[in-house]
């Protein structure tokens, strides 16, 4: 090695160990998982330190580059020069949390606490990794929800709103809140601010209510002094309305709480007429229920209505009780006897429970035993909670008509933890123009969808940086990339008509977007083909891969979800599946390995089950810990949604651009970045390091 080069490795690792030892509150990783922790180098020579500085540098580049397993490499060779360097272990154990090693990850990142990494970010991330690798009840006690902020009618530009009634969230994050007292449906951005107003037809809004929105985007809303339904495009333009005063069929007095079914039929509880009148998705009248009957005594004061699994969900709020209906109008049981939910309002469905709002607390109820359990309390202040629904980003937004107030509310734990950010990519070919990818999740590992560039703060050296903007949001991209997964089973064969089947069907809901790739799970894993979903070869497809009894369903995910990781944002494995789980299944990589690869890189599993057998737990297991979807090969709608639902689902990544004031050495020296994401009363931090091309 020449001098010169000597000297220029020197400088490179002499920077980043200065860096290390000032910032360690960055937190760091530790020596290989399957080694004893070195102790730390007394005194390293300026060739090892040189040497160190070297493979860390090659190591960053190729952690951003996505191949995870070569970073992993030269991370463990630069300790080999640099035992116990805090900074180095801390990448280390991110280049293990990327490739689903998570019990590795936190065993590098103990390692560089072990070796004087201070701060609180790598005991954070140690807490939270931990904390997601537990397996706890969808709801307890620590899931009770808090006030988060207040949402006011009086802003300094005038009057927002008057008597909130009942609120809507979108996928995008936002909220629509209908305001009785005004006349009006408000636009909320996911930070609490007013975006804009509808106030209906030509003459307006007459005493707007519930607010709901169908699966195609539309909204309704009841209006109780016009007797109405009004349907509203997306925007909350209006569209149509259906339904007069009176007491024939489709005729209200007084309309007020609304759902809809699987068909779309539209649930409208008509609380003069102490009923329930059910229209078409045309809004033409079905017929009405809820009167006195021989198995059922009627409603007295019909309230909040829900259509779950096929069952009407009616609140007698007047009464107490919760009635159960099918979706013909049959009386069925009494879920909640007199007396359990008086003054009740609205009812939603969430995460498989009933959440029903009553003056000044939100119940959950499970629909089935009627056991509950109470998720959120306003206090004894005078309020009327006549709206509670979840939005996308794991809060409840109550409309309290009393109050005349919107508050929103979030899981305790949430608000003192704070969010999960993570620095995941750094693009600086271009410097001193810098861009980041950024993921934000919740504790829970559900994506932060609707930040805005006001929600980010990105800083150097503690230092905010200049001309930072929001380029890319994830959520808000149309397109997205999918990898078919083709178990190659013996019991395959018997399906393989339906495989080149649910292939081309998945290639046409593609339109043309994204990238297509086919992976067959066989003995040995092979990619069948890739490309653009409108070349057209797909129905030509032949598999090459044979089928086999020791076929390798871990192999072929892997190999599935390595070329996803440099991926569109939206991006997913779609697995067909014959049904059966090979003794190999699982023999390389475990179950929660496998999901914790997909959910650290952000990608969905979902199946398509080949047969009518109930799908395998392991592969249950996968659908519902990355948050993918299943379907059956002959589902009546067809396959289409398999690629809108991929494109729907929250994506919590975001794209930031800057342009840096740090002098790069020639490209030597390591270059730190730090972000922190703030919304509402949460926010979460995370840092990180790159370097700039050589020069």
């Amino acid at each position: 090695m020449t001098g010169r080069r000597a000297l220029a490795l020197l400088a490179a690792v002499s920077a980043v160990l200065a860096l290390s030892a000032q910032n360690a509150a960055t937190g760091n990783a530790s020596p290989s998982a399957t080694t004893r922790k070195p102790a730390i180098s007394a005194g390293p020579s300026a060739a090892d330190t040189a040497l160190a500085g070297d493979e860390f540098r090659r190591g960053v580049q190729a952690y951003y580059r996505g191949t995870f397993n070569e970073s992993l490499m030269l991370f463990e060779k630069a300790l080999s020069y640099r035992p116990g360097e805090p900074l180095i272990l801390d990448w280390l154990g991110k280049a293990y949390y990327r490739t689903g090693s998570e019990g590795s990850a936190l065993q590098q990142w103990q390692f560089a606490i072990d070796s004087g990494a201070s701060g609180l970010l790598i005991p954070n991330r140690i807490e939270v990794v931990r904390e997601r690798r537990t397996i706890r009840p969808d709801f307890d006690e620590e899931s009770r929800f808090v006030e988060s902020i207040q949402i006011t009618p009086t802003t300094p530009s005038g009057e927002t709103f008057r008597q909130p009634v009942s609120v809507v969230a979108l996928a995008d994050g936002t909220f629509w809140v209908s305001a009785y007292g005004s006349n009006e449906l408000v636009h909320f951005d996911v930070n609490g601010l007013a975006l804009g107003k509808a106030r209906g037809p030509m003459e307006g809004f007459d005493r707007p209510f519930d607010l709901v929105a169908l699966p195609d985007g539309r909204m309704l809303v009841s209006e109780v002094g016009s007797d109405r339904v009004s349907v509203l495009r997306a925007d909350g333009s209006y569209v149509s309305s259906f339904g007069k005063k009176g007491r024939g069929e489709g005729e209200f007095i007084g309309p007020q709480f609304i759902a809809s079914d699987a068909s779309g039929n539209v649930y409208v509880t008509d609380y003069g007429n102490a009923r329930v009148v059910v229209f078409d998705p045309d809004g033409k009248p079905l017929f009405t229920f809820g009167g006195k009957s021989a198995a059922f005594r009627g409603f007295l004061a019909p309230g909040g209505i829900a259509v779950f699994d096929d069952r009407v969900y009616v609140a007698d709020t007047a009464r107490g009780s919760l009635q159960v209906f099918d979706t013909a109008g049959n009386f069925v049981e009494t879920l909640l006897p007199e007396g359990s939910i008086m003054q009740s309002e609205s009812i939603r469905v969430w995460n498989g429970y009933l959440l029903i709002s009553a003056l000044n607390r939100v119940t959950l109820v499970d629909p089935y035993s009627g056991s509950s359990f109470d998720v959120a309390r306003l206090g004894n202040a005078p309020t009327r909670i006549t709206g509670a629904v979840p939005d996308a980003n794991g809060n409840l937004i109550l409309t309290d008509y009393k109050g005349n107030l919107v508050q929103v509310v979030t899981r305790a734990s949430e608000l003192v933890g704070g969010m999960f950010v993570q620095i995941e990519r750094v693009y600086s070919d271009s410097f001193p123009s810098v861009m980041l990818q950024v993921r934000v999740e919740d504790r829970s590992r559900n994506p932060i969808v609707g930040l805005k560039e006001s929600n980010f703060l990105v800083t150097e050296e503690k230092r905010p940086v200049s001309e930072c903007k929001l380029v890319g949001s994830g959520w808000a991209e149309p397109d997205c990339d999918v990898t078919i997964l083709v178990d190659r089973s013996p019991e395959s064969d018997a399906f393989l008509p339906q495989i080149k089947s649910v292939i081309g069907e998945i290639a046409t809901a593609m339109k043309g977007k994204g990238t297509l790739r086919i992976v067959s799970a066989g003995a040995i894993p092979v990619q069948e083909g890739a490309g653009s979903p409108e070349t057209g070869h797909w129905d030509a497809l032949r598999l090459k891969s044979a089928s086999s009894s020791s076929w390798a369903f871990d192999l072929g995910l892997r190999l599935a979800a390595n070329d996803l990781v440099n991926a569109s944002k939206k991006r997913a494995v779609v697995f067909l599946s014959a049904g059966t789980v090979s003794d190999r299944g699982f023999s390389r990589y475990g179950l929660n390995d496998l999901a914790a690869y997909l959910n650290n890189n952000g990608i969905l599993f979902s199946t398509v089950s080949l047969n009518r057998d109930a799908l395998p737990g392991e592969y249950t297991y996968l659908v519902k810990s990355t948050g993918g979807s299943s379907y059956y090969v002959y589902r009546n709608e067809g396959l289409a949604s398999v690629v809108s639902d991929i494109r729907a689902a929250p994506n919590g990544v975001y794209t930031l651009s800057y342009v840096s004031a740090l002098p790069t050495d020639f490209g030597r020296a390591f270059l730190p970045v730090e972000v922190e994401t703030y919304l509402m009363n949460r926010s979460g931090r995370d840092e990180t390091g790159y370097f700039a091309p050589l020069q």
